[in-house]
């Protein structure tokens, strides 16, 4: 099964909306954090993602701008979906690393966070590995988790990402490899 660490927004929380769904599809953990603070936030999600060892990290909003923070520092390699997320608002430079597999999802309705923002995300990313979907949305994305596009758009990106080697960095920063079993 699919496993997939969901870092929430400001508004959102381990029980909310998209954490529940992807709960009910994916082996999936949300972990709580204390958004007051955007470098404890990034160490929790680390930790967590060292030990749970998830095939994909979701950020959405917040929490997309934690998992651009993981992604940058060398703290997270593997395959990344970010939801309308706020990366540029926490200060965050519009930059991907090299290879990393990223796909963000923004809704055109969203009134929080300009879809701009993930428009120049988007561009500082590898073109072959970097996609953004572009949906007719709201800033919390209500119609694309509740008609179940996301849960496509997360099995699709795990699919893609099968091929990408090294998926994961440990919490030495070492490069470790996936098994296609996992």
């Amino acid at each position: 099964m699919v496993r997939v660490q969901f870092i929430h927004g400001l508004e959102g929380s381990p029980q909310g909306a998209k954490a529940g769904l992807l709960a009910q599809h994916f082996e999936a953990r949300t972990p709580a954090m204390d958004t007051r603070n955007f470098d404890a936030c990034v160490a929790v999600q680390a930790e967590v993602a060292g030990s749970f060892r998830p095939d994909i990290l979701v950020g959405s909003s917040f929490g997309g701008a934690v998992a651009v923070a993981m992604l940058q520092r060398g703290l997270w390699r593997g395959a990344t979906l970010l939801l309308a997320q706020a990366a540029l608002r926490q200060g965050l430079p519009a930059q991907l690393p090299a290879g990393a597999r990223v796909w963000l999802v923004h809704g055109l309705g969203d009134e929080l966070i300009d879809v701009e923002d993930s428009r120049r995300l988007a561009a500082a990313g590898d073109r072959e590995l970097v996609r953004l979907i572009e949906v007719d949305d709201d800033h919390p994305l209500r119609a694309t988790v509740q008609s179940g596009e996301l849960v496509s758009i997360v099995r699709e990106l795990f699919a893609a990402s099968r091929g990408d080697r090294p998926h994961r960095t440990t919490s030495t920063g070492d490069p470790e490899m996936g098994s296609p079993s996992e």
